[in-house]
């Protein structure tokens, strides 16, 4: 009966090890298949988010560009305007500067003639 008791005794001790391992690979399965979930789920909420902040980009560069081109017309505008009446006051400049030259070579032309 001793010896019958010490052979189960020796059986379970060498079936006890493998129930062990056996319930840890399944717990470090449980943990694998946890970290697998959690980086998907992960994965796919900074997929998400990224779609958002780049809609916002996207969204925030129309109004930049729309504001940058409003600007650029404004100021061609202004520009053109500015230059046009630059232009007008040069070419008054040259009339005037043309008449008084015209008048001084008449004055020169009366003088040197005496008429």
């Amino acid at each position: 009966m001793v010896t019958t008791l010490v052979q189960i005794m020796m059986i379970l001790a060498l079936a006890l090890p493998c129930a062990a391992a056996d319930s840890a690979k399944e717990g470090i399965r449980e943990v694998g298949q946890g970290l697998k979930k959690i980086g998907t789920e992960t994965g796919k909420a900074a997929k998400k988010g990224g779609k958002e902040i780049g809609q916002a980009f996207k969204e925030g560069g129309k109004e930049i560009g729309t504001g940058a081109k409003k600007i650029g017309k404004d100021t061609g505008q202004t520009i053109k305007q500015e230059t046009r009446e630059a232009g007008q006051a040069a070419k008054k400049t040259g009339k005037t500067m043309g008449d008084w030259f015209r008048n001084l070579g008449n004055s020169f032309k009366r003088f040197f003639t005496g008429s």
